[in-house]
């Protein structure tokens, strides 16, 4: 298992320049979407470059700045106004700002969880969503201000069980509302979008430095006095390798993180929580997953409703339909692929391939699609293919074996949302996704929007989500699509 180290940023000579010229202004927009999670798309246009030539201000701003102006109030605790000056002269893409983003990531794990705490026991129980630890720790809305939320905040590890069969730790976090006390009538487990493949990108790392996206669903959750669990999966944070996309390891993960919240000292989740299963993107895919196992694999859970957001039911699919753009995701995939295939990427990956692949490991989901973004996947391969081609080779079993959509899902209140205007998954998945469920007899609100792109659906989807969850929550009846699906 890794361990995150932390040190002042470095860029490359050429990278945001660049890249920020090539982006189109809508997957800027989609980016920054993702980066400023607590602020509402309109004001979100107005914190990035709309067009190339503001790009091009942009960072002219940024290398004006004078690294001679940081004085001992501007530069955070931990760092020396020396280490700050000569890391800021190295390059004109590194400013006081991202001086102080550095000094946060550093500074925020001391204050909260233990660095050792991500360390799997010696010996796992033999029972799933068994809590093995827990710690005290910090949701921050903010990277750079640091605006803690009120929220109780807790990590916890659990038991949990691979596809293999192997005894796994996992983490998640708990996250009570202020002022909640008593038995808590229900809660939301979130699955989250996703991340990367890195320790360092673990949603419970991430929540206590204010970087992670998801913080926008927590926040809005906890808003509506609903108690939080976020999911991080397994190897995510913890040892052993995150299998990206994997349905029964998704699956598990959430099912027994549930389990386990009802063991975490304080928490007021108890076996007669009602809960929702909450997730958009690679979270749709683990909300699904969750509920097409929870029939076998946590049958006790009382499961009330789920929301399942730009599912990517098909992932060969998906991945035939990504953009250059979007590189970093298949990059992801097809590595994940291959470990479990037990294939080495040297088989079909070139020399230009490896080295995207290991950089690409180290870095979580922003960072990734930035630094590959317009990369064509066959200037990757041996051969010049597709990362389609190299799935229809060596991978069709694996990418078939995380299908959605046909196994059994509880009866309960179902919203599938899904914006029209979404660049990686395409919407006919989800609407497919709905009409299947309704097929099987279900009840599903399906809920299309013109969010743009697809992070811009994730922010368009919540103020629904929120009526959904509010209105299951309370027993009252929930829109049914199914007539017009």
């Amino acid at each position: 298992m890794s361990t995150p180290t932390t040190a002042l940023p470095t860029t490359s000579p050429h990278g945001p320049r660049r890249r920020l010229q090539a982006l189109s202004a809508a997957a800027v927009v989609g980016l920054a979407l993702t980066l400023c999670t607590t602020t509402a798309p309109a004001q979100a246009t107005e914190l990035v470059p709309q067009t190339d030539a503001e790009a091009e201000q942009f960072l002219d701003d940024r290398a004006a700045e004078d690294p001679s102006a940081l004085d001992r109030e501007s530069v955070p605790e931990g760092i020396s106004v020396e280490q700050a000056k000569k890391a800021v002269e190295k390059t004109d893409e590194l400013t006081p700002a991202d001086v102080e983003y550095a000094a946060a990531q550093e500074d925020l794990p001391a204050s909260g969880v233990p660095g050792d705490f991500y360390e799997t026991p010696d010996s796992l129980p033999s029972e799933d969503g068994t809590v093995l630890k827990q710690a005290d720790s910090e949701f921050y809305l903010d990277p750079v201000k640091l605006i803690k939320h009120d929220a109780k905040s807790t990590v916890f590890m659990y038991k949990t069980t691979d596809e293999k069969g192997q005894a796994r730790a996992a983490t998640a976090t708990l996250l009570t509302p202020n002022g909640a006390s008593g038995h808590a009538e229900d809660a939301v487990v979130i699955s989250p979008g996703t991340q990367g493949v890195a320790d360092k990108c673990a949603p419970s790392r991430q929540l206590g430095m204010g970087t992670e996206y998801e913080g926008i669903s927590v926040a809005s959750a906890l808003a509506a006095k609903h108690p939080v669990v976020v999911v991080d999966y397994m190897g995510l944070g913890t040892e052993g390798t995150h299998h990206f996309v994997n349905r029964i390891e998704e699956g598990r993960s959430v099912l027994d993180a549930a389990r386990a919240v009802q063991q975490v000292d304080g928490s007021e989740i108890d076996e007669g929580t009602k809960l929702q299963l909450r997730g958009y993107s690679q979270g749709g895919h683990a909300t699904t997953a969750a509920l097409e196992l929870q029939k076998e694999w946590a049958p006790e859970l009382n499961i009330a409703s789920a929301s399942a957001g730009a599912v990517p039911v098909d992932l060969h699919k998906t991945v035939s339909g990504l953009s250059s753009v979007y590189t970093a995701f298949a990059l992801y995939g097809v590595v994940g692929f291959a470990e479990q295939a037990d294939i080495d990427t040297n088989d079909f990956l070139n020399e230009k391939g490896q080295k995207m692949v290991a950089e690409t490991a180290d870095k979580c989901t922003v960072e990734a699609l930035l630094s590959t973004a317009f990369t064509d996947g066959k200037s990757l391969t041996k051969n010049g293919e597709s990362f389609t081609d190299i799935i229809d080779e060596h991978f069709t079993d694996i990418v078939d074996r995380q299908r959605l959509g046909k196994a059994a899902v509880p009866d309960v209140p179902l919203l599938v949302n899904h914006s029209r205007l979404d660049d990686v998954i395409s919407f006919d998945q989800g609407k497919d996704l709905a009409s299947a469920w309704c097929r099987a007899g279900h009840k599903v609100a399906f809920e299309d929007n013109l969010g743009p792109t697809h992070v811009g659906g994730y922010v368009a989807a919540l103020p629904r989500i929120e009526t959904f969850t509010t209105r299951t929550f309370s027993g009252k009846a929930s829109l049914d699509s199914c007539w017009r699906l």
